[in-house]
This record gives C-alpha cells, sequence and structure tokens, in this order.
C-alpha cells in the first residue's frame, strides 16, 4: 500500500512538470507548443513551489576523515551560580522572575529576620569595646616599656585586645557577606533586612523561593546561569581518541534545530577516561551566534581531524544517469536566446515566473552526512545557483519531454 501512494505521488508531481517543460499558449482558438534545448528543463512559479525546488551554491565541507560525535550543550562552573542566604531569613521581596536577564551586583530578593539586628547590635558594642581595651593595651605597653607596671598586667591587657579583636573582625566580615556596611551601622543605622544579590551576570533558570517563607543558610534560592558561556560538551569514544587535538572543527545540529549547522573549535579534552561509556570528553566553542541555545540541549556532529576542504553540495542536487553524475544550474539565458526574436513570448515567460535550468555532468567524490564532493568538469560562474534539492525530478521530466512521452 505504501509503495502504491508513492508511486501515485511521483506520477502526480512528474505530470504537473512536464505540463510546463511544453509551454502551451493559445492564439486565436489554435494551440502550439515549445520544448526546450535538449538538457533543459523549464518550470514556472507554481511548479518550483510545488516541488519546494531550493536553489543554493556549492558548500565547502571537510569530507576527508570525520568521527561521529554527541553530547550536551554546557557551561563552565565558573558560569553557574545557586544562590543561597548566608544567614537564614524570611523572604520579604522576590525582585527576579524565571528567565529575567541580571547583572553581577544586582539585587534579587530582600530577607529579614531579628537575628540580623542581634548581628549589627553586637558588632556596635564590640566596636566600642575594642576602642576601651585598644586605649589600655597602649597604656600597659607604655608602662612595661618604662618598668613601671607590671608584666602580668601588660599581657592580660594584651591578650583581651587580640580576643575582642579577633572577634570585631570576624563580625565584620559576616556582615559583608550580608552586604552590610559596617561603617553605616556604626553611625547607628540598623537594618532588619538584608539583600540577596546576584555574583555573576546571567539568566535565572530557578526562583525556589515565595513570599513569607523561611529559608535556611544552605537553601537554594535561585539558579543563575550566564549562557554567554555556553559550549559544547561532547562524547568521544576509544577508538577516535588518538584522532582528536586541540584547534580542529566540530560541525554540529541542536535536536530543536536539525536544518542549522554550527561550527565549533575543541579548546580542551579531558584527561579522564569513562569506563561505562567508553569515550573521554572533549569541550568546543561555538563560533556562530549562540542566542537562544540553552545549556543541556542535545547535540550531535562530526569532528573533522584535518583541514582540507572541498567543494560540496546536498545528495539531493546529484543526480546519476548511467555511470555519469549531474548537477542543475539556473541558467534563464535559455528562455532569452529562444525568445530574443518575439518580445511578447519573453514578457509573456516573465509574467509565469518560468526559470530554466540547465544540466551540467560533474564528478562526484566522497560522501558524508547528508553531502556529496563535486569536481567540476567544466568551469560555472562564481555566481551560478544550483537546484539543492530536486535533480531526480528534474531528470526525470527532462527524459519525459525528450523521448516524447
Amino acid at each position: 500500500m505504501m509503495k502504491t501512494k508513492i508511486i501515485i505521488a511521483f506520477m502526480a508531481i512528474t505530470t504537473l512538470m512536464s505540463c510546463n517543460t511544453r509551454n502551451t499558449t493559445a492564439e486565436e482558438g489554435e494551440e502550439h507548443e515549445e520544448h526546450g534545448p535538449k538538457g533543459v528543463v523549464v518550470l514556472n512559479e507554481n511548479q518550483q513551489k510545488a516541488l519546494n525546488l531550493k536553489l543554493g551554491t556549492f558548500q565547502m565541507r571537510n569530507l576527508t576523515t570525520a568521527i561521529k560525535v554527541n553530547g550536551q550543550l554546557q557551561v563552565p562552573p565558573s558560569a553557574s551560580a545557586d544562590i543561597t542566604a548566608v544567614i537564614g531569613g524570611n523572604i520579604k521581596e522576590i525582585k527576579v522572575f524565571q528567565g529575567d536577564k541580571v547583572k553581577k551586583g544586582q539585587v534579587l530578593a530582600v530577607l529579614e529576620h531579628p537575628d540580623y539586628i542581634a548581628l549589627q547590635e553586637d558588632f556596635a558594642e564590640i566596636y566600642n569595646r575594642l576602642e576601651f581595651l585598644e586605649k589600655e593595651y597602649e597604656r600597659q605597653k607604655e608602662l612595661f616599656d618604662n618598668n613601671v607596671g607590671a608584666g602580668k598586667d601588660y599581657q592580660q591587657a594584651k591578650a583581651d585586645y587580640n580576643t575582642v579583636k579577633a572577634k570585631y573582625e570576624g563580625l565584620k566580615s559576616r556582615l559583608q557577606l550580608l552586604n552590610l556596611s559596617a561603617d553605616t551601622i556604626l553611625q547607628g543605622h540598623i537594618s532588619s533586612t538584608i539583600n540577596i544579590k546576584s555574583p555573576i551576570n546571567g539568566f535565572v533558570n530557578k526562583v525556589n523561593i515565595k513570599l513569607g517563607s523561611y529559608v535556611n543558610a544552605k537553601d537554594i534560592l535561585f539558579d543563575i546561569t550566564d549562557n554567554t558561556a555556553i559550549h559544547a560538551d561532547l562524547l568521544v569514544y576509544e577508538n577516535d581518541v588518538h584522532l582528536v587535538k586541540e584547534g580542529q572543527k566540530v560541525h554540529l545540529t541542536m535536536s530543536n534545530r536539525p536544518d542549522k549547522e554550527y561550527t565549533a573549535t575543541i579548546f580542551a579534552i579531558g584527561k579522564e577516561f569513562d569506563s561505562n561509556t567508553r569515550a573521554i570528553n572533549i569541550h568546543a566553542k561555538i563560533t556562530e551566534n549562540i542566542d537562544g541555545l540553552v545549556p543541556g540541549m542535545y547535540i550531535s556532529g562530526h569532528l573533522h581531524t584535518d583541514k582540507k576542504y572541498t567543494r560540496t553540495l546536498p545528495n539531493d542536487a546529484i543526480v546519476k544517469e548511467g555511470t555519469k553524475s549531474y548537477i542543475f544550474i539556473l541558467d534563464d539565458s535559455v528562455l532569452e536566446n529562444e525568445n530574443n526574436d518575439g518580445a511578447e513570448e519573453k514578457e509573456h515567460q516573465q509574467e509565469e515566473g518560468k526559470n530554466a535550468f540547465k544540466m551540467v555532468e560533474v564528478i562526484t567524490g566522497q560522501q558524508d552526512d547528508g553531502y556529496t564532493e563535486v569536481n567540476l568538469i567544466d568551469s560555472l560562474p562564481e555566481n551560478a545557483l544550483i537546484v539543492q534539492n530536486v535533480a531526480y525530478y528534474l531528470l526525470a521530466d527532462m527524459n519525459k519531454e525528450e523521448t516524447g512521452e
């Protein structure tokens, strides 16, 4: 049944095409047909749309030695952050939403708790005590140096001063972790809230909190990733590891963008062999615009182990007839030559959007990943447009016309 449907579909397409390779016009009730020159097929605009005919140029690709790879998009550890509260508290404000772009130092949330007040009070108290002990220490030191004071008193003053100074520095560091200003506190301004800030530029992937909830110091409030540092994390299996070097090119496709190809350059090769996958990890930097790419996306492609590039076309752009291979190029000069003494006919051709496609013999080489190496027998113009996808149908229609079927 499936085979019958394919045959019917093919007959319908070739019938549609053959109708245009014979250009029929009615003039005063009389019909006449026009045929393109040998090796040329002519299609109007509707027929080109029906075939989804695509035009393009040669692509330079590496088909000499390729290794199949697959993996995921990832960011380095320095480009990903889990945000915690350092000290537990209640959520008073949430200033970002999932997907928001944030900058380093931007406030993500505001927390409040009585412990924040107590911490600042302790700091102010320790500071005042430190001032007193510092002066007492200096006084005892001066007495000791002048052989007036007892050494025991001097040693006790020194110990008390150093103990309180250490506690003062510890409290000051805790305040800095909470983004609280020591100078502001010493001026008498005590805050019941602290700000949670982003340590990196990036995008908010997760928001794990809600207003009023209590969070502990170890709870992850936000997950932020800097997607500008995204790269390809790929697996290379043990049989191919010896072929991999830094600086090699990798051509990649994403599972959600199969029609778009990305180029990446290897910048790091893992040194640890995974006994489960029988592979090592390699890391490659993507050279194209990475907008829209998200860590975790599945990727696959080919790693090229040399830099010898060659002229290629998609496999569907090439057709075989006997032992020879052919491509079709856009060549409307054929229509112009046929209509050089008939201005009205030429205008009619243009109105119908007709195009002529000439068959050109080529020599094919290696194939890989849907592309074939192409070597020209005769040179073509640099800007020549080549049919990329339906060469088989064009050949079939041209043969029908030439045999008169």
